[in-house]
């Protein structure tokens, strides 16, 4: 089965996956080693297969991840993940399955067996409901 996503499509599935590793890597800033939530979390999303791998390993440009603050980028990040679950269960149902599964292997190896805090736990927590809202 061919799957065809817009740029747009694209964008959102994009925004959503990077921005949840973002948003643990800065919810990480308190144990004081985001960089290697980022790293191994990108890295999972890098190895991610099938349409949806394709699309994460794609040209990452034009993901708008910036902000002031966790809660900005929470304010672009949270929706996009639920955006990308609507529209990947409207495309192809089982592409939203592996789509929330990519992003929790990536939050998973974001982590690497670490000590979760209760700053990165809440923020598994919002991501995690984020993807199920949709």
């Amino acid at each position: 089965m061919s799957i065809t996503f817009s740029a747009q499509d694209k964008q959102t599935l994009r925004t959503g996956a990077y921005g949840a590793v973002s948003l643990l890597a800065a919810a990480g800033a308190v144990g004081g080693s985001p960089h290697k939530i980022a790293t191994n979390g990108s890295i999972a999303l890098a190895s991610a297969t099938g349409p949806v791998g394709h699309v994460l390993a794609e040209k990452k440009g034009g993901m708008d991840l910036s902000g002031k603050s966790v809660a900005e980028l929470a304010d672009r990040v949270l929706p996009a993940l639920t955006e990308a679950m609507s529209l990947l269960k409207a495309q192809a149902p089982a592409e939203a399955d592996s789509y929330r599964g990519i992003v929790l292997v990536a939050l998973e190896s974001a982590l690497d067996g670490r000590p979760v805090s209760p700053v990165l736990a809440d923020m598994t927590r919002k991501i995690t409901a984020a993807l199920d809202a949709a």
